[in-house]
């Protein structure tokens, strides 16, 4: 596997911070890969621009932030317009398809999901959308073993809502495939 440098990037209270604190447990815990992450947000916390940012590697990571991601995700066009400068030549973008209409110009892919109206219509609480994210995520770039990103979400999420983030999970891999399959 080669190194990977994600940034999660949406707005405070989309849940980019948790996303990213689980995927990088994924990747340590479960997968058995070097990961670390870290995270900014700004001064008004909910709402403002928010972003999680991590590292995935075989080897040692010597430095903790990210340079030039691979991987954008950006849930609002906030987090597109201020976060996706650096993204990597080739590299991938994923975005809200409702909140992003304004795409950077650049040589990079890119995925334009209904990631949030997923989340309220088909699993049918858009607090989750950050679980549909992720799971969307690691079926496009597949970061993580599967079961590994399950356990994390699983191990991760208040008692009292596994099936309703298992059904996230399951929506997310599933957008991916109706999506690109059109």
């Amino acid at each position: 596997m080669a190194r990977h440098e994600i940034r999660l990037s949406g707005s405070g209270g989309q849940g980019m911070i948790t996303a990213g604190i689980i995927l990088a447990m994924a990747a340590s815990l479960y997968d058995g890969k070097k990961s670390i992450q870290s995270q900014s947000y700004g001064p008004e916390a909910r709402g403002g621009a928010s972003k999680a940012e991590v590292i995935i590697d075989d080897i040692d990571i010597n430095y903790p932030k990210v340079i030039a991601p691979d991987i954008l995700v950006a849930l609002t066009q906030e987090a597109v317009d201020k976060y996706s400068k650096d993204l990597k030549n080739g590299g991938v973008l994923i975005v809200d398809d409702m909140l992003v209409r304004k795409l950077p110009e650049g040589n990079f892919t890119v995925y334009k999901l209904p990631i949030i109206k997923t989340a309220a219509e088909r699993v049918g609480k858009a607090m989750v959308a950050n679980i549909v994210m992720l799971s969307a995520l690691n079926t496009i770039c597949h970061l993580v073993d599967s079961d590994s990103l399950n356990t994390a979400v699983l191990s991760s999420v208040p008692k009292g809502t596994e099936n309703l983030n298992k059904k996230a999970l399951e929506i997310g891999a599933l957008l991916v495939s109706e999506t690109t399959l059109k």
